[in-house]
């Protein structure tokens, strides 16, 4: 959205940035999250497919395999491993974007950020009410799962609109990744107040201080590596034993590097979050057997059916319906090159819940429990949904652009 303010300057929603870098920035963002997004893919295949198979006992004795000193509470299974350890990089690399977004990018200035905060914000509203009233319908309703829609996982989401969508406006991508960013921090607030229990202040209180230090040292004009990761490591390790979830010190400790340092740390961290620690985590999150029966059950459950409904219909009428009121409200149109299909694509598209809603799924009903099982199935069946409705739309119209 453009910021021109004066008399007589209309103001437009999802213009492309004036800001070559950041133009530059976002191609290369998009890129790294394709392959990312891809490696994803196949890493849940190979879950779904081994998990399924004859020797899927061998699949879930790999899961249960528990490493790491218990002098430290850290005597883990390798998929709380997963969850707690590979997804605090996850994190890092969302708190690393926030930085840049809130010091150099849309959410530095207000009136570009209006937009996809509101439409972050409704877009995970909605999808909440509508779990929790197909929950209000059922007599077997669990109302526990209402934060399992909320989240939009920007790796599959930015991978889709990057195959789809090659001719669609930078403005639009630009706008995805905001509402992404804004979606994963309040995701992360959800996660750290509702799904947090038992908290011990001494240690919390310890990993702040650990933080803290970081941030001190982060700051001071030098990155001591040899002393930052070490204290990255340690704070992490008090945030576990904390009771809140270890994936909170990720994000704060990518939220304290210095800005001028964000774009050189993400571009060497984020393929190894992409690449290996999201989609490792997806390996061991995304198994369930749905064989014998397995998959008919879950239909029936309101928790499925819940799920379903959020992400593939809550998230599309969230952000639409918003985006339309902002316009509406605020008297602004949408760029000339941009027609209001493209936001319904987009909002199709932000349906495609994965990695932080299968966490919310474990916190929210533990992990190997018969709900986690449906929360899982209604995830990927919500997802691709959302994928291929997206695609057909955002496909469509960028044919249209394309041609001649």
């Amino acid at each position: 959205m453009s910021t021109d303010s004066g008399p007589g300057v209309l103001r437009r929603l999802f213009s492309r940035s004036d800001d070559p870098e950041e133009n530059l920035r976002l191609t290369d963002l998009l890129r790294q999250e394709t392959t990312g997004g891809l490696l994803l893919l196949v890493a849940t295949a190979a879950a779904l497919i081994w998990a399924n198979s004859p020797w899927r006992s061998a699949y879930e004795s790999l899961s249960s395999t528990q490493i790491g000193p218990a002098s430290l509470h850290l005597h883990l299974d390798l998929a709380t491993w997963a969850a707690d350890g590979l997804l605090a990089v996850f994190f890092f690399v969302v708190g690393l974007e926030l930085k840049h977004e809130i010091v150099h990018g849309s959410l530095r200035d207000p009136s570009k950020a209006a937009v996809p905060i509101v439409a972050a914000v409704c877009g995970m509203i909605v999808p909440a009410l509508l779990y929790l009233a197909v929950q209000w319908a059922s007599p077997h309703g669990v109302p526990l799962g209402w934060a399992v829609p909320i989240a939009t996982d920007i790796a599959f989401a930015l991978a889709v609109l990057a195959v789809v969508g090659s001719a669609l406006p930078d403005g639009l991508r630009t706008f995805l990744l905001t509402l992404a960013v804004v979606d994963d921090l309040i995701a992360i607030v959800v996660i750290a107040i509702f799904f947090s229990a038992g908290i011990n202040v001494g240690l919390l209180a310890a990993s702040l201080a650990l933080i803290a230090v970081f941030a001190y040292l982060a700051n001071s004009g030098r990155l001591w590596w040899w002393v930052l990761i070490p204290l990255a490591v340690a704070a992490w390790i008090c945030m576990h034993a904390s009771g809140v979830h270890a994936t909170i010190a990720g994000v704060l400790l990518g939220l304290s590097l210095p800005a001028s340092r964000v774009h050189a740390i993400d571009h060497r961290i984020r393929p190894i979050s992409a690449g290996l620690c999201v989609p490792i985590f997806a390996f061991f999150a995304a198994g369930v057997t749905v064989v014998g029966g397995g998959l008919a059950e879950a239909l029936r459950d309101p928790v499925t059916i819940g799920v379903i409904v959020g992400l593939v219909l809550g998230k599309v009428l969230g952000i639409t319906l918003s985006t339309f009121a902002m316009a509406r409200f605020t008297r602004a149109e949408l760029d000339d090159d941009i027609h209001w299909l493209d936001i319904v694509g987009l909002g199709l598209l932000a349906g495609v819940g994965f990695t932080v809603s299968l966490l919310i799924g474990e916190l929210a009903f533990g992990p190997g429990t018969e709900e986690d099982d449906h929360v899982k199935v209604a995830i990927l069946i919500g997802s691709l949904l959302s994928a291929g409705s997206a695609a057909l739309v955002l496909g469509q119209r960028s044919r249209r652009r394309a041609a001649p």
